[in-house]
């Protein structure tokens, strides 16, 4: 049984839409298995990044205008995609869309990009809005990944994603758990960009500043921090929660104290749950200093694949997610979002 799907993510960072084609296959024992064949990250121009960043505080016309363009902008990136690479037999598309507002505590999350319009631009099945079913079971609604995590990547004893937020997942007690453990690149990116900067290369900047332990102190005695899991973050908890602790730092020792932060934050999930062996991926994966402040923390190993995983794991999953979705298997794990069972979402048309 052999499926070719494309994944899109759009991240919370907003450093661009990745774009993954892979094939997955499932044996006779039942393992699936998966090889990426072409994937990109298409960087968004500077007004659709202020459209997304500011999507948060649109009037609801507005709001609902922006998905359907957003739609149609990646039916057409998936469109060149397809065209550029050659691609024929596809599956099916499987779309993140991107993150305006996630409150699951209030019943709803919502994701921009119309899956639909995709559709009418490509004349392929689509699949989309993934996470709004869960949070109607009383999930979470993310993260969604460790079903992928599971199938594709069992060999590692945990999967940490460094993105907008860190996320990680882990088998404990013959279940998949999961959870986001901090903001990562949300931040980071924050005051990268008040030096006109997309990101802080290697956690130069970060590099140079100073830890404020009276604010760094502030950060981890944020009550997320003691919640246990399943539970998740949004960008509307960092506004509120995180920023106006930070916003008394100058450049420096705001990327320093939230890089220690996070590093400390990250460290502690690996020794609360033991574990050992265990798979970094996306874009904080290339912020050395991150990285040193997280491995000084801990005796974990920490595995850093090839670049395709790193930048694409996301997007591929959930590709993976969409080959799921049109074969009618659950594909989101209620040990990892909370909800009242595992299931099978994401609309299909």
């Amino acid at each position: 049984m052999k499926f070719n799907a494309i994944g899109l993510m759009s991240g919370t960072s907003l450093d661009g839409l990745d774009i993954c084609y892979a094939t997955f296959h499932k044996n006779e024992n039942g393992n699936w298995y998966f090889e990426i064949l072409n994937c990109e990250t298409e960087p968004y121009s500077e007004i659709w990044e202020n459209k997304l960043r500011n999507a948060i505080h649109l009037k609801p016309e507005d709001l609902f205008e922006l998905n359907s363009d957003f739609g149609f902008y990646l039916g057409e990136k998936v469109k060149n995609f397809i065209q550029k690479n050659k691609l024929e037999n596809i599956d099916v598309i499987a779309s993140h869309g991107h993150t305006v507002f996630h409150q699951p505590k209030k019943k709803f999350t919502v994701q921009i990009g119309d899956g639909r319009a995709i559709k009418i631009l490509n004349n392929i099945p689509v699949v989309y809005d993934f996470r709004s079913q869960d949070v109607l079971l009383g999930g979470n609604g993310a993260p969604l990944v460790p079903f992928g995590d599971k199938l594709l990547f069992h060999e590692y004893d945990a999967c940490l994603n460094l993105g907008g937020f860190s996320n990680i997942s882990f088998e404990q007690n013959g279940k998949r758990m999961a959870f986001d453990i901090s903001p990562v690149n949300t931040v980071l990116n924050f005051f990268a960009e008040k030096r006109n900067l997309k990101f802080d290369q290697n956690g130069a900047i970060a590099k140079s500043g100073e830890i404020n332990l009276e604010i760094l102190e502030q950060l981890n005695s944020l009550s997320y921090y003691s919640e246990k899991p399943p539970k998740s973050l949004g960008i509307e908890w960092v506004n509120q929660d995180v920023f106006p602790i930070l916003e008394k730092l100058n450049i420096e020792d705001a990327l320093a104290t939230f890089t220690e932060h996070t590093s400390k934050q990250i460290s502690e999930v690996f020794q609360n749950y033991n574990l050992r062996k265990i798979l970094f991926t996306g874009g904080g994966t290339y912020n050395d200093f991150l990285i040193e402040q997280i491995q000084s923390k801990t005796n974990a190993e920490i595995l850093i694949p090839d670049q395709k995983i790193i930048d694409f794991k996301e997007a591929l999953i959930f590709g993976f997610m969409g080959v799921l979705r049109i074969l009618d298997e659950n594909n989101v794990l209620s040990s990892a979002t909370g909800s009242k069972q595992d299931h099978c979402t994401g609309i299909l048309v």
